[in-house]
């Protein structure tokens, strides 16, 4: 059973690296979607966690975000971002032969 398991397997740096990029965009993006309720600088503790997440990475996106943009879109600017990075990320593994595709596809 253990062999079927990705994050063990022969290409564990790849879904490593691709999981923790998915969970930081849609952690992201999900600070987005709470921020059109919640204030970032409220009590909330939910509000607090995913500022204390996202916080870092927003601050190393600010460098890519273009300076009129809207403070509260930033956090999906970045989120796009990322995703830009896993789609590059598959694409520089599948071409080293570091991805195993389904056999369907």
């Amino acid at each position: 059973m253990m062999e079927d398991n990705p994050f063990v397997g022969e290409f564990w740096l790849y879904h490593w690296m691709n999981f923790l990029l998915s969970v930081i965009a849609y952690t992201l993006l999900g600070r987005a979607l709470l921020g059109l309720f919640v204030h970032p600088s409220s009590g909330n503790y939910v509000m607090r966690f995913f500022c204390w997440i996202t916080d870092p990475v927003l601050k190393l996106g600010s460098y890519m975000t273009p300076p009129f943009f809207v403070e509260g879109l930033k956090p999906v600017w970045v989120a796009g971002l990322v995703l830009l990075l896993r789609f590059v990320l598959f694409l520089v593994f599948n071409n080293l032969g570091m991805v195993a595709l389904p056999s369907g596809v």
